[in-house]
């Protein structure tokens, strides 16, 4: 029946001359004011609040992803995504406070799940994800400043589903499935059944994973690896079982390929069996030995391709950042670990490791238990230590430490699970009190983020920093396409488009323009004019666009001007402003200009 009648109040309102979204709008609020009836308690209204809030996200999506699709008109997509959510919001109108965390665990990583499928094909990439899309149309075995998996990655997922968000995000969505089945595993074999699937929620909703599952970045494959090399580690150490070092060591070596950080789980290893009594075996065993010559044998073509390149890539990575300028870092490390684990994360961890009577097996003669906790603590403290001396002179970037943070899944896990035990120490009933809001307030803040970065909450702006918020790249493709066409029908394919900045506007004009092949040979950087490119100074080499007209295209106009132009092009047109608007709202100005004779 409330179905019904949330279908009956769309056709409506549409009737009436409502958009499409404004009429689904209303519909979902009418059925869910008749659904919050079933409601008891206060309690249960503040959970059907939130269930409300999560379902309306998901169903925003999922109606204007089928409206897209010729497949769906609107008379099938529209009851189509009623029924579907209509049965999440009945679901949540009859559960309560008192339902059991089983229940509500798989509830939530089946939501989290789909709110990343629905909106990955629809929030526009980001430019790191439009960069590592360009790699994949120069596809090669290694690039300058990371590996090619990324690159391989896209590569497979675009020739699935096209040139288009799904298609790069593809392999992203599938990273994130294999780092929560290992995390699964892994705390399965550690704490046990509960607190697996605990670590499964965790895994789902902590910042660094929802979005290292969404967002086709090189911390997507690093981090199923790491997950991977972290369970067949402790299979191998702990539980000895000699064939997961081959798996260890195939994990190590798709890991490489994916970033080099990886490389500090092999340090974990070393140490683990140096100062592991029991694992002092394993140094007179072929087994490990073999693991790292396979991890090599895997790593190959990124060695190959460095040797092709003078070392590009390691130089690139290593001497190349310790020689920036001395810069002190290490709140913005602190910083990092608060967002991407969250305040209570970075609690429930150092709590987990520095309190006694918090670790499972110990004081009980488990001692498999207490390796394992163990080496969960050196899988966590060693690339920290790492990062903390590196953060001291020099600058460190939000992502580094993600990965890291699998080994601390368990551990969380073990946290959550042990709160609901009792008696419980102080600490556990601290967490019990903590996680619940941190659980809701991250999913609330995905499905309000996903939902505004795709339809826009009305009266809401949005952040002019486009090279962080992907809003606004597709417009500005479409306009900037237009004129390129435009200059093109009389300059015929002598055209470049340049982008004055690293690679953002670049990689965002390749991928949003109308005719992508052309677009993404004739579409480059700032590195013609002195500045940095990373990848374009090798696929545009300055010295083969002598003579080229180019259509420079900047975020401020001081980036356009002829102080800045006038030793490289022989004459430059004026400086336009154009606009990009979302619902009717500014999201930023851009610049452009044409100049003529470019000279490297």
């Amino acid at each position: 029946m409330v179905m019904l009648i949330d279908v009956v109040v769309c056709y409506a309102a549409m009737a009436c001359g409502a958009s499409l979204d404004a009429a689904q709008t209303l519909g979902f609020i009418v059925a869910a004011g008749v659904s919050c009836r079933r409601v008891r308690t206060t309690r249960d209204g503040a959970l059907f609040a939130i269930a409300t809030v999560l379902v309306f996200s998901l169903r925003s999506g999922l109606l204007e992803l089928l409206a897209r699709r010729e497949a769906f008109p609107i008379h099938i997509a529209l009851p189509l995504t009623v029924i579907t959510t209509g049965f999440l919001l009945r679901a949540a109108s009859r559960s309560s406070a008192g339902a059991r965390w089983r229940e509500l665990a798989v509830a939530i990583v089946g939501y989290a799940f789909l709110l990343r499928l629905v909106y990955a094909a629809q929030v526009e990439l980001l430019p790191e994800e439009t960069y590592y899309w360009n790699y994949s149309r120069h596809l090669d075995i290694g690039y300058l400043d990371h590996p090619p998996m990324v690159a391989w990655l896209i590569r497979i997922g675009t020739s699935l589903f096209g040139n288009t968000e799904f298609g790069v995000r593809f392999g992203a969505l599938c990273c994130g499935g294999i780092t929560s089945v290992f995390a699964f595993r892994l705390t399965r074999h550690v704490v046990g059944e509960d607190s697996a699937l605990a670590a499964l929620v965790l895994v789902q909703v902590l910042p660094f994973f929802f979005l290292s599952g969404l967002l086709m970045t090189p911390d997507a494959p690093l981090t199923a690896t790491w997950a991977a090399a972290l369970y067949f580690m402790e299979r191998a150490l702990v539980a000895q079982r000699p064939r997961a070092w081959l798996w260890l060591g195939f994990s190590l070596g798709v890991g490489l390929l994916s970033k080099y950080t990886i490389g500090l789980l092999g340090c974990v290893a070393f140490l683990f069996m140096v100062l592991d009594r029991p694992s002092h075996q394993w140094f007179r065993r072929r087994e490990p030995y073999v693991a790292a010559m396979l991890a090599a044998v895997v790593f190959t073509p990124v060695v190959l391709w460095n040797a092709q390149h003078d070392w590009a890539s390691f130089a690139f990575q290593t001497s190349r950042r310790l020689a920036e300028r001395p810069r002190f870092s290490l709140h913005k490390l602190i910083g990092g670990a608060l967002v991407l684990i969250t305040p209570t994360g970075v609690w429930a961890v150092v709590a987990a490791f520095v309190r006694r009577g918090s670790r499972p097996g110990m004081g009980t003669g488990e001692e498999r238990l207490a390796r394992a906790w163990r080496l969960l603590l050196f899988a966590l403290l060693v690339p920290m230590t790492v990062f903390f001396f590196f953060s001291l002179r020099h600058e460190v970037k939000l992502d580094w430490t993600g990965a890291p943070w699998v080994a601390a899944l368990p551990v969380l896990a073990f946290g959550v699970t042990r709160s609901y035990a009792a008696p419980a120490p102080g600490w556990c009933r601290g967490l019990r009190a903590a996680w619940p809001p941190t659980v809701f307030a991250l999913l609330l803040f995905y499905a309000a983020g996903l939902y505004h970065l795709v339809q826009g909450i009305p009266g809401v702006g949005y952040p002019r920093q486009t090279e962080l918020i992907p809003v606004g790249w597709r417009d500005l493709g479409r306009q900037i396409g237009a004129v390129a066409d435009e200059l093109r029908s009389t300059d015929s394919d002598r055209l470049l488009v340049v982008g004055m900045d690293r690679y953002a506007i670049a990689s965002e004009l390749a991928f949003y323009s109308r005719d992508q092949i052309q677009s993404v040979a004739s579409t480059s950087t700032g590195h013609l004019f002195e500045g940095l490119g990373l990848m374009y100074e090798q696929w545009f080499p300055a010295q083969l666009q002598a003579g080229r007209t180019l259509l420079l295209v900047a975020w401020d106009p001081g980036a356009l001007d002829l102080v800045h132009l006038r030793d490289h092009v022989a004459t430059a047109g004026p400086v336009i402003e154009g606009s990009l608007i979302r619902n009717g709202m500014l999201v930023r100005h851009y610049y452009y200009r044409v100049a003529h004779g470019y000279s490297p």
